[in-house]
């Protein structure tokens, strides 16, 4: 077989590669996809021989910490080191691009490669999910905490920015600036008007969603059931240092869906792990 080469993601290579990763069943990636190869922070990769695409992969740069993720190798060309090297070409740019942090998601196949290349296990990701409810409870704008949950205003803009890099470590403002809008963003705002949380939905799926305390993650969490009605399902994902939400969640009757290591490599990150309940995806956090 042709060597690949490797080279930048075009927007021409999106459907091509969304297509050879939703043939290998892992799922619908191509909204995704089309948002890495137009958003300057993001740094998408394929690998091409014979005229078609057999690899991805997606870094993401947060300010000083960078995302890696969607490596993904068509099978008859896994065992040949195409993963790690679309990993490694990864590293670079996002070090180039002054990330001091790198962070990913690891699967059980993964995990040993990631390992070689220096990363080590940080904590790990849980994935829980419940059904829907029925449209009310104050119209899903209520918060047990005494906020309300409603749309996103763009006069929000600046407190989501800083409470997302509290609690992430990363500034995130570029996907917020690109993705925040009333219809894809519920804000949770206290009597004063603060903002004390959030959930952004992305066009893939998904729901980056922080609040500082466990009482405003569930009026937000509950905002979504409601708005994803008994025939729908609504997930959250927490990490393991969050235990009073894993536990608030499960009496709830939420229930474990997933869960994977998260990896890191370089510099500690000053965050808030508690506050961080959802994501826009692993490979951009």
């Amino acid at each position: 077989m042709v060597s690949p080469l490797l080279r930048p993601m075009s927007p021409t290579d999106v459907a091509p590669s969304a297509e050879m990763i939703l043939r290998n069943e892992w799922g619908v990636r191509r909204d995704w996809l089309a948002f890495a190869a137009a958003q300057p922070e993001c740094v998408p990769i394929v690998a091409e021989a014979d005229g078609s695409i057999v690899a991805t992969g997606v870094g993401t740069a947060s300010g000083l910490v960078g995302w890696i993720g969607t490596i993904f190798v068509e099978p008859a060309r896994r065992g040949q080191g195409l993963g790690r090297a679309i990993t490694q070409a990864i590293i670079d740019r996002l070090e180039a691009a002054g990330c001091r942090t790198l962070v990913l998601v690891a699967t059980a196949e993964g995990r040993r490669l990631y390992e070689r290349m220096g990363f080590d296990v940080h904590t790990r990701y849980r994935i829980l999910e419940a059904p829907g409810l029925p449209p009310g409870g104050a119209n899903g704008a209520g918060s047990i905490g005494g906020g309300v949950v409603r749309p996103f205003e763009a006069a929000d803009l600046d407190q989501l920015g800083a409470l997302d890099a509290q609690a992430t470590g990363e500034d995130r403002r570029h996907a917020l600036l690109t993705l925040a809008n009333p219809a894809s963003t519920k804000v949770l705002v206290g009597p004063d008007g603060d903002v004390r949380g959030y959930v952004c939905r992305p066009p893939w799926g998904g729901g980056a969603t922080i609040a500082r305390t466990a009482d405003d993650a569930l009026a937000i969490a509950d905002a979504r059931r409601r708005t994803a009605g008994p025939a729908g399902k609504v997930r959250v994902g927490i990490l393991r240092e969050n235990e009073e939400g894993h536990d608030r969640l499960v009496a709830a009757g939420w229930k474990l869906s997933w869960s994977a290591p998260r990896m890191i490599r370089g510099e500690q990150i000053d965050w808030h792990p508690e506050w961080i309940w959802g994501q826009f995806n692993h490979a951009m956090g």
